[in-house]
């Protein structure tokens, strides 16, 4: 039988989005009988043939659909974009329609994470933004709860929403406090993935 597994699907640009996925799939790591899966999405561009190779050079593979529907529940993620996800995670969800039709995320937890590079640059509207194609998909939305005690400390990043990163000065590198959200995201997304199979 093979092991149950989170999808940590995230586009990023700078680095930041990607740092915080390591560190979701960290958490998600610590919780035996689940493992982590890391993906990301590829641009998109204005023409309309495809122009990025079918393997990325560097970094986490494409997210096939396959995986998306086989997994035990999903963390999000995507920079902020005028507090919007980017053009290429909504483009990614936007196919999906397919795995809605059947239903085949329904009833699967999820959460959502993001980065700006300021501190009120949209995040929790971001965050919003990706939820809503999840609800649609019947999944169930796994804030982050202010038992969290970093929440409750952070100068940087962090919402009740979902983990979220301040890139001060362009810096992808996470506070501590972002770290620690990111992983309690992903301790609590495999836990709630596990409850729910039983």
């Amino acid at each position: 039988m093979r092991t149950p597994y989170i999808l940590v699907l995230y586009y990023s640009r700078q680095g930041a989005t990607r740092n915080m996925a390591m560190q979701i799939a960290r958490g998600v790591e610590q919780i035996s009988g689940i493992e982590a899966r890391i993906r990301t999405v590829p641009s998109v561009s204005p023409n309309t043939e495809q122009s990025e190779a079918d393997i990325p050079d560097e970094g986490a593979c494409y997210c096939e659909p396959e995986e998306l529907q086989n997994c035990a529940g999903i963390a999000l993620g995507s920079p902020t974009r005028f507090g919007n996800m980017a053009a290429p995670m909504k483009y990614f969800i936007d196919g999906t329609s397919g795995l809605w039709m059947q239903g085949a995320l329904a009833g699967k937890p999820a959460s959502v994470f993001t980065s700006s590079s300021s501190m009120h640059g949209g995040q929790e509207s971001t965050l919003l933004s990706m939820i809503l194609p999840l609800m649609h998909h019947g999944m169930l939305i796994s804030g982050l709860p202010y038992t969290e005690e970093p929440l409750h400390t952070t100068k940087t990043g962090g919402t009740p929403y979902g983990p979220s990163h301040v890139a001060i000065d362009g810096s992808s590198g996470l506070s501590e406090e972002e770290i620690l959200l990111c992983q309690a995201t992903g301790k609590r997304l495999a836990n709630i993935a596990k409850r729910l199979a039983c």
